[in-house]
């Protein structure tokens, strides 16, 4: 009698853990996408050079990254919000045909990153550095200071693209929409921008700041209801 109430009680416990049987459902996507003006605005800066030693190609650097972060910091002010990102020293070879390599000098890169939310100095920004001893520009990137509100208005618009496809689907079906059971989401900041022109002494390099885009998808599975 015990064996067989121990059987009843394993098949119990089975069948509650076994998963419910799925009915029909719906899956579809949505995606909304925003612009905003930016608001935000980050500049990669690299003073390089090469010297015969490593201790010369370092001390050249430091005297002249600091006045570069000097020049920065002055067009600026107290606030700038300046940040090493790379930094490196490294022996410089060539390679002639047929022969051994030859070590001809050590190269140094200091990389700073500038951030400022003042956008109507960008082109200055860039001449300061340049002027200043900056000898690459690596990159310039446009942003929100707070993507959230942009983030969560393209998340609504993907999600009543998703359910206005999932209803459309079952209306194709001669069918409604039930329950959603399921959503998913992703969503991106694209910075949709340009720089153009060159600097001169006399000139601002113009920088065009575009837009920023903020892409968000979800995907969402509802039953089907017949």
């Amino acid at each position: 009698m015990m064996r067989l109430v121990s059987c009843i009680a394993l098949l119990l416990a089975m069948a509650l853990q076994a998963p419910a049987q799925r009915g029909p459902f719906i899956r579809a996507s949505g995606e909304g996408v925003v612009s905003f003006k930016p608001d935000l605005m980050k500049l990669s800066v690299t003073v390089s050079n090469q010297a015969d030693t490593a201790q010369q190609a370092a001390d050249e650097n430091a005297t002249r990254s600091t006045a570069v972060i000097d020049a920065i910091k002055k067009l600026l002010g107290a606030s700038a919000d300046l940040r090493t990102v790379s930094y490196s020293v490294n022996p410089v070879y060539t390679y002639p045909s047929g022969g051994q390599p030859r070590l001809t000098g050590y190269q140094a890169s200091n990389s700073l990153e500038v951030t400022t939310t003042d956008l109507s100095i960008a082109g200055r920004l860039i001449d300061t550095a340049v002027a200043a001893g900056a000898n690459n520009i690596g990159g310039i990137r446009f942003g929100l200071k707070d993507p959230q509100p942009a983030r969560q208005l393209a998340l609504k618009l993907a999600t009543q693209q998703a359910r206005g496809a999932a209803e459309a689907i079952a209306s194709g079906l001669n069918a409604k929409l039930g329950v959603i059971v399921s959503v998913e989401e992703a969503s991106a900041v694209r910075a949709i921008s340009g720089l153009a022109g060159g600097a001169s002494a006399a000139v601002t390099t113009p920088v065009e700041t575009g837009t920023v885009e903020v892409r968000a998808n979800v995907v969402i599975e509802a039953e089907l209801l017949q």
